[in-house]
């Protein structure tokens, strides 16, 4: 619908691309020569297609989508970095409760944010080295930690004290459940 109106505009030229070359022959430097060259619409969608279709097994490869998508997949640590880091992040998340009870909002959110994010990237190593049958409970208590996580980001936001404790409690229970199981 928006390409159809695009094509129907009767004047378009300040949409044709102009493209300007200043050639300074040896001999002279003090002449210049200007060209210029324009692409009609049709010209240039003939030219995208002709690159799409030419090109299309290159850009439509399911050979590098699989790449790309395991290199997204399988994070660059192994299991035993992966272990020993979410035991470091994990006290560090849990570290926070001094900055809350300081009321230092600002400050809580950035060390909540960071060592939640790294402890996140562990965790997630973890659980996809792990047995296809010890998963479902891993991503469980992973969820029940990063809602609370967030949940906690927002009430320190809001500064509502209460939810804020609650939050956290919640969130030492689910990372005392998890190093137990790791």
């Amino acid at each position: 619908m928006v390409l159809r109106s695009f094509i129907l505009q009767p004047n378009l030229t300040h949409l044709l691309p102009t493209c300007k070359f200043c050639v300074k022959p040896s001999f002279q430097h003090s002449q210049q020569k200007e060209f210029s060259l324009k692409i009609s619409r049709r010209v240039g969608v003939l030219a995208a297609m002709a690159s799409l279709i030419l090109g299309g097994e290159g850009i439509f490869s399911s050979q590098s989508a699989y790449a790309s998508e395991f290199a997204f997949m399988a994070p660059d640590l192994t299991v035993e970095e992966a272990q020993n880091g979410a035991k470091v992040h994990a006290q560090d998340l849990l570290q926070v409760r001094e900055l809350l009870g300081a009321e230092s909002w600002k400050a809580a959110q950035r060390a909540l944010r960071q060592s939640s994010a790294l402890l996140r990237k562990d965790l997630y190593a973890i659980i996809q080295s792990k047995p296809g049958s010890e998963r479902p409970q891993l991503r469980n208590l992973f969820s029940i930690l990063f809602n609370n996580v967030s949940r906690l980001d927002y009430a320190a936001r809001d500064k509502d004290v209460p939810e804020i404790w609650r939050r956290y409690e919640n969130i030492v229970v689910a990372v005392n459940d998890i190093l137990s199981i790791l």
